[in-house]
């Protein structure tokens, strides 16, 4: 009986530290995303934090606005490992730092921080700056990154059952944008689901549908973006 008193002991103390650690790191990682926040606000850059599952299109979508010509931006790239992605974008002329994670699921705001400043040294600073987080429906909803707008892109081949699956990821999002939606039909992906889960959230926000094959859903996403920085749009969700 003594042993098991003890152990559950241990157990509550080890979960206290645990807590206490957590949030120490979630605190200095608010610390930087207001620092940046600053920053971005003082140099005029519109920061849009990008998130989805793996393979959803973000690098696409980018590589699609840079072939139209619509916005002028530049990238912070994040990935576990390779930086293919920045590589590609870089075929488009567009100014990408990749941050290779490791093992982190996520980018966090001093990695952003660090990318900004080799950014600013080489002059490649634009007027919208993406940051294409780490693929992952989880682990990016919890970290601040100072961005004006967090998107979360999710395509059709996913399923349309993913809001509700993955609360705290939509509960973060300013706009919801569902790409691929030329293969609706195919993997009979309903719309109207998607946005009967983000009222279930409490969340009335923006939802796009935009294709690569459709320039005119990725001109009206654009819009919608150069709208909100004309506007000093910032977001309120709080991580």
């Amino acid at each position: 009986m003594k042993n098991s008193v003890e152990s559950e002991t241990k157990s509550k103390s080890f979960g206290i530290k645990s807590v206490e650690v957590g949030q120490r790191i979630l605190s200095k990682n608010d610390k930087v995303a207001m620092e940046l926040r600053a920053i971005f606000k003082q140099e005029n850059i519109f920061v849009i934090n990008l998130m989805s599952s793996p393979g959803s299109g973000k690098t696409t979508l980018l590589e699609n606005i840079a072939r139209h010509n619509l916005l002028d931006f530049s990238v912070v790239e994040g990935d576990l490992q390779t930086n293919r992605d920045a590589e590609r974008l870089g075929k488009f002329g567009v100014n990408a730092y990749q941050i290779t994670t490791g093992d982190a699921c996520h980018l966090e705001a001093l990695m952003v921080k660090s990318a900004l400043e080799k950014l600013r040294e080489q002059e490649k600073l634009k007027d919208f700056m993406f940051i294409e987080n780490v693929g992952n429906l989880v682990c990016p909803a919890s970290y601040d990154l100072g961005a004006n707008m967090n998107i979360v892109l999710l395509s059709t081949p996913e399923g349309d059952d993913k809001v509700l699956k993955y609360p705290t990821m939509f509960l973060c999002a300013d706009v919801v944008a569902i790409s691929k939606v030329d293969l609706v039909n195919v993997f009979d992906f309903k719309i109207e689901r998607v946005q009967e889960d983000l009222a279930k959230l409490k969340k009335e926000i923006p939802l796009f549908l935009v294709s690569s094959k459709d320039t005119e859903s990725l001109q009206e996403f654009c819009a919608f973006l150069q709208e909100k920085k004309e506007q000093n749009y910032v977001s309120s969700h709080t991580f």
